[in-house]
């Protein structure tokens, strides 16, 4: 029971990320500004981002489920905080600032939090590990996109 209530507050705390993000990035892709940036040619159709988000966060949801409760300590809510911050800001930073630089800087802070949490709690966690690795993975994929962006325009 304890189990399923962290899986459901995390459920809920992670796609309230996802809606803040996307409140925050205003038009995001569909605006003007986006669509005239030189992106990578590897840059995914729109629809993937959705897909790929709503998979993340299940397994991200899932994945602080059971980590919760071996490791609930002040560092796993500091590193999840920050983790959250990173996220939401990130939309703002690039979509709706246009500092594509700084939100470079913040994917790559978001990558290596996230690596952390991949390889530091490996031992921990096992093959549950597997549950944050589409999350590691499209943050590679998401800052090679970002720092594309950032050297071609």
């Amino acid at each position: 029971m304890k189990q399923l209530m962290w899986l459901v507050l995390f459920l809920i705390i992670n796609f309230a990320a996802l809606g803040i993000g996307s409140w925050l990035m205003n038009n995001g892709p569909s605006s003007g500004w986006y669509l005239t940036l030189n992106k990578a040619p590897w840059t995914p159709p729109g629809w993937v981002f959705g897909a790929a988000w709503t998979t993340i966060m299940i397994c991200f949801s899932i994945y602080l489920s059971y980590l919760v409760n071996i490791k609930q300590t002040n560092l796993f809510w500091t590193l999840f905080i920050i983790q959250f911050v990173l996220n939401v800001s990130w939309n703002f930073i690039f979509f709706n600032q246009h500092a594509i630089g700084i939100a470079l800087i913040v994917i790559i802070l978001l990558t290596v939090l996230v690596g952390y949490y991949l390889f530091s709690f490996l031992a921990d966690m096992k093959l549950k590990s597997l549950l944050i690795a589409p999350y590691f993975i499209w943050l590679l994929i998401a800052t090679s996109l970002n720092a594309y962006t950032y050297i071609k325009n």
